[in-house]
């Protein structure tokens, strides 16, 4: 049956203007996005096929070009558009951070962070560069690995850091499993990084490790 005809309070998107965005499920958020289903299947359940099909939400908004156009009523149209919005939600977090004072926000930082790095099927390990007052001056993406790993070397970190003059850093490295548990091999890291960024005077931070949700290691006392 379609949406039109579902009862008004049923309609993914008169449940998102009533009780907001939060309230809607990935199927249903989906379902917004692809606007219309296909012959047979409604827009949302072609978002739950799709879902079905690629395994998340996460691995959906990751895939390829070619891989996405395979879904079924999806194309390049779609593509470009999904595209668009996940580079618009990037900007938007980059941007909060960049609007304040300085970066007392933990939640912002988290935000951004899990927009640059969660949807990496890599590990990925990057550098958020601050000034002596705390403002962000860039991130930066800086060492690629595997599915569950990425090798650091704290010279190539610490070069970096100079380069963008930055008194201040905050770390960043993503767990392409989504579960953000801070291993002992990242626990060591760390100290070797902060070692290292004490000797030529800028502080670290934080060292946040990406999944969902984040973790803060600084939270967790360890550095």
């Amino acid at each position: 049956m379609s949406i039109t005809n579902w009862p008004t309070n049923e309609r993914p998107r008169e449940r998102l203007l009533a009780q907001g965005a939060a309230s809607l499920s990935d199927a249903e958020l989906l379902a917004i996005f692809l606007r219309t289903g296909v012959p047979g299947r409604s827009a949302v359940d072609l978002a739950r096929d799709l879902l079905s099909h690629f395994g998340s939400i996460s691995a959906l908004l990751s895939a390829s070009r070619q891989e996405f156009v395979q879904g079924r009523g999806l194309g390049d149209a779609k593509f470009c558009q999904l595209q668009a919005v996940l580079e618009l939600a990037r900007r938007h977090f980059a941007e909060e951070l960049r609007v304040g004072p300085d970066i007392s926000n933990p939640a912002a930082v988290f935000r951004f962070l899990q927009a640059e790095l969660i949807a990496e099927t890599q590990e990925v390990f990057g550098v958020l560069y601050l000034d002596n007052r705390h403002r962000v001056l860039t991130f930066e993406r800086l060492f690629f690995g595997t599915i569950d790993q990425a090798a650091v070397h704290p010279r190539e970190v610490i070069r970096a850091v100079i380069r963008h003059n930055a008194a201040a850093v905050i770390l960043a490295h993503n767990h392409p499993s989504g579960v953000a548990e801070p291993s002992a091999a990242d626990r060591r890291l760390t100290e070797r990084l902060r070692e290292a960024l004490n000797l030529i005077d800028v502080r670290l931070l934080d060292h946040v490790v990406v999944g969902r949700p984040c973790v803060s290691m600084a939270e967790r006392g360890l550095l």
